[in-house]
């Protein structure tokens, strides 16, 4: 097992789960962040049945602050080297703007603070450790509205997280860091429960694969070899980028 360890923040389902079993399979310790207790033991048991690894795991609800301070004093104090950050996590339920409430838009923009902060303490670790990785989980919204989605708050969310990722690149760089992203259009995950049930989801976005001109909407593995890539060696010499995995979207329209 090598002396270091990766945080998913988020990594207790999808895309986040995912890139947890990889790594862990490249040898590294993970530790997976949730608000959820039970999703992130069955996640642990599950990750560690699969693959043979370590997994920590922290239970920080990203929107209540004292938490969060907390989970960031504990970073602090991690004597291993953080090589790889993901900040996975996300919520995503389409609200017109006219029918935004305050909720709805702290529901968005409050995560980014919670990124901000905890991405700050991981920096200083991996500035410590003389480098690391950090990867963003973006998203098409932030590049162009979807009428049939709308998605005012969360394209905020989305769009300053693609911000903070060039900036971050700029700015850690000299200590050996490099920060990118992915930003993925539609995505066979559980995050859209918040407005269709859980048992048809699948059915239901097979309706958006006509929406990508590769003919079909994305899943959590299209997701997470980018992610893996951006994290590795391989990709050394990139940073600052918001990759577009997106079966084409933004390349143009069917």
């Amino acid at each position: 097992m090598k002396n270091t360890v990766a945080l998913i923040v988020g990594g207790s389902s999808g895309m986040g789960k995912e890139i947890a079993e990889r790594l862990l399979r490249q040898g590294h310790s993970v530790m997976i962040l949730s608000h959820d207790p039970i999703g992130l033991a069955e996640a642990k048991a599950d990750l560690e049945k699969k693959t043979g690894g370590k997994v920590d795991t922290a239970e920080v609800d990203l929107y209540n602050s004292e938490a969060v301070a907390q989970f960031i004093a504990r970073i602090k104090k991690e004597p291993r080297h953080i090589n790889y950050l993901v900040n996975a996590a996300g919520f995503f339920k389409p609200v017109t703007f006219l029918e935004h409430s305050e909720k709805d838009y702290d529901l968005q923009l409050d995560i980014n603070k919670s990124f901000f902060f905890i991405t700050q303490a991981v920096a200083k670790n991996m500035q410590q450790h003389e480098g690391g990785s950090i990867v963003n989980i973006g998203s098409m919204w932030a590049h162009q509205a979807v009428k049939a989605t709308p998605s005012s708050a969360y394209s905020m969310q989305k769009a300053g997280l693609h911000a903070l990722t060039r900036n971050l690149a700029m700015e850690l760089a000299d200590y050996g860091v490099r920060v990118n992203a992915v930003a993925p259009s539609v995505v066979l995950s559980t995050i859209y429960k918040s407005f269709i049930a859980e048992d048809e989801i699948k059915e239901t976005l097979q309706g958006f694969n006509d929406f990508h001109p590769i003919g079909r909407i994305g899943t959590t593995t299209d997701i997470a070899d980018a992610i893996e890539f951006l994290l590795s060696d391989k990709a050394s010499w990139i940073t600052g980028t918001v990759m577009n995995i997106d079966g084409g979207v933004m390349a143009g329209r069917n």
